[in-house]
């Protein structure tokens, strides 16, 4: 009788401990993760609660109660009449006016190229190991979409929508790589680092032999990344960035000896 009343008390007990979670909390859990994953793009408009509530195969005021808490967390935003958006400012707080500073810091540029150097180093090689097809298919369309920005570029005089299409190259990659937080601290730094590209792209310019060189160095970062072979990915992507310090380097200490070439000038005809 003891063992019997214990053993009553111990299943009344268990079920009083587990229990099963919330389908507000699961749909919750769900989207987060996609939020996470880059599924959910800060700014990206949800489909409709009907669409949603099929797709999770759950009633729409579960799913409702889910994006009421995510709107709690200020993860979405819900507009008038206009649908509900991931937030733009998720990472506002790598967003600050100390970007608009280090945008416009010669020195900090290079540190901006070293941090490059690291970052994206790490996603070509964790990208060559864990990407799939479509992460594949996804790297060689940007990769494609470079070419065409740079007949734009051309055109206008302007390096900014290469730089925006070679940043779109590198967030393909960080995508790939399969690691949040890589692609998170990416897509944060939009701004600063597609303003690092467009600098680097007109400075460039003045050395037109300069960029066949980088294309080629950004192909067998591409092939490497293709095949599977992470350390050959680390490799052209450190190769590739080192080459364009060391080019940025020179080019600054050419600039250097010409202002204190026409410096010395202008003090002999004084």
């Amino acid at each position: 009788m003891e063992n019997s009343e214990l053993n009553k008390s111990l299943k009344q007990s268990i079920k009083q401990t587990i229990k099963q979670p919330k389908l507000a909390d699961v749909i919750l859990a769900k989207l987060e993760a996609m939020i996470i994953e880059g599924s959910l793009k800060p700014g990206q408009k949800l489909m409709p609660e009907r669409e949603l509530a099929k797709l999770f195969d759950v009633s729409r005021p579960s799913l409702r109660e889910a994006i009421q808490k995510l709107e709690a967390k200020a993860l979405v935003t819900r507009r008038q009449g206009g649908g509900t958006y991931v937030s733009e400012n998720i990472l506002s707080g790598l967003s600050d006016p100390l970007f608009n500073l280090l945008a416009s810091n010669n020195e900090a540029q290079f540190d901006l190229l070293e941090f490059r150097l690291g970052i994206e180093g790490m996603s070509a090689y964790y990208a060559a190991m864990r990407g799939t097809k479509a992460d594949f298919s996804e790297i060689e369309r940007k990769h494609q979409a470079i070419g065409n920005a740079q007949l734009e570029s051309g055109l206008q005089a302007s390096f900014h929508a290469e730089a925006e299409a070679v940043f779109g190259f590198y967030m393909a990659i960080c995508a790939a790589s399969h690691n949040t937080i890589i692609l998170h601290l990416a897509r944060s730094m939009d701004s600063l680092l597609i303003d690092n590209i467009e600098q680097n792209l007109t400075i460039l310019a003045k050395k037109p032999d300069i960029f066949a060189k980088i294309t080629d160095y950004r192909k067998r970062l591409l092939e490497a990344i293709l095949s599977g072979k992470p350390q050959r990915a680390w490799g052209a992507s450190h190769q590739h960035l080192a080459f364009i310090e060391e080019v940025l380097l020179k080019l600054n200490q050419e600039h250097s000896r010409m202002e204190r070439s026409m410096r010395r000038l202008q003090r002999s005809e004084m």
